[in-house]
């Protein structure tokens, strides 16, 4: 069940995985799981970090081809654009945190941004 529970109040459960969607107030989500990582929420959240992934790299083809082939796009345009790569990266720096954290890495935001595997 998702947690209230934070990295630094863990709660009796120390393992906590971040979830790839926040409260409405924009506070990460946590889940207080089992070790094996079983369990509905957690392959909800599987299914979700796979999709955001998919889409922020599909995204990031359209923007590429958009403004690199079509260089009188429109302010609003490009705009858009910028709007919708920073919420994709957002999505997939949180997933490179929770999966980094759950790989057990000191610092899991740096060791999974750094450990290659670009997109």
């Amino acid at each position: 069940m998702p947690s209230s529970a934070t990295p630094s109040n863990p709660g009796p459960n120390t393992e906590l995985r971040l979830l790839p969607w926040s409260t409405p107030e924009g506070k990460p989500c946590y889940l207080s799981a089992d070790p094996d990582g079983d369990g509905l929420i957690s392959e909800l959240a599987d299914q979700l970090e796979e999709r955001q992934l998919d889409e922020a790299t599909e995204l990031r083809l359209v923007a590429r081809s958009a403004l690199t082939q079509r260089p009188d796009n429109s302010v609003v345009q490009v705009h858009t654009f910028a709007v919708r790569l920073c919420a994709a990266l957002r999505d997939a720096v949180r997933v490179a945190e929770s999966r980094g954290g759950r790989l057990g890495q000191e610092g899991g935001r740096e060791g999974a941004l750094t450990s290659g595997g670009g997109r």
